[in-house]
């Protein structure tokens, strides 16, 4: 499957959005800079294999993934980052990490934190390193049904 025209899919979806533009980054953090964004308020999307299978973690850009918070929500043996090997070819046409997390159309689970659920929007890459994508996580929340649980560890429990 392509990776997908994500304008044409959130008009397919009558959904308002947001095109940012920016300077090509290849990292999150430096995406949210380029785009004048607090990394906060930036999702990123991180590829997991959850026993084997492939899944989406959304997470804000100024945190990481807690691989072990994960696998305590999914019930799973093992939790492992995917290597950008094992997942691009499930995105073709998508510039590598920077594919959108529509992992619904991808036929794939999308876990999103609670942090990235409790804000009113989200931003994200729209399978390109130059663009991004704003829109009401109310919106995206209903056309993904993701899966919200708490997957980063905050500074205070990190200590």
């Amino acid at each position: 499957m392509p990776c997908i025209n994500v304008k044409e899919f959130l008009d397919n979806q009558g959904i308002n959005y947001e095109i940012i533009l920016h300077r090509r980054s290849e990292t999150a953090q430096a995406t949210a800079s380029a785009a004048h964004l607090a990394a906060s308020k930036l999702a990123k999307t991180v590829m997991v294999k959850v026993d084997g299978g492939l899944h989406m973690a959304v997470v804000p850009a100024s945190q990481r993934l807690h691989l072990g918070l994960l696998k305590a929500a999914t019930g799973a043996r093992s939790v492992t980052l995917a290597s950008e090997a094992e997942f691009q070819a499930s995105f073709p046409g998508c510039e590598p990490g920077a594919m959108p997390p529509f992992g619904n159309v991808y036929g794939l689970p999308v876990w999103v934190d609670e942090d990235v659920a409790a804000s009113p929007q989200i931003v994200f890459n729209a399978g390109t390193h130059t663009e991004l994508v704003r829109l009401a996580y109310q919106d995206f929340a209903r056309v993904v049904a993701p899966r919200v649980v708490s997957l980063t560890m905050r500074l205070a429990q990190a200590a």
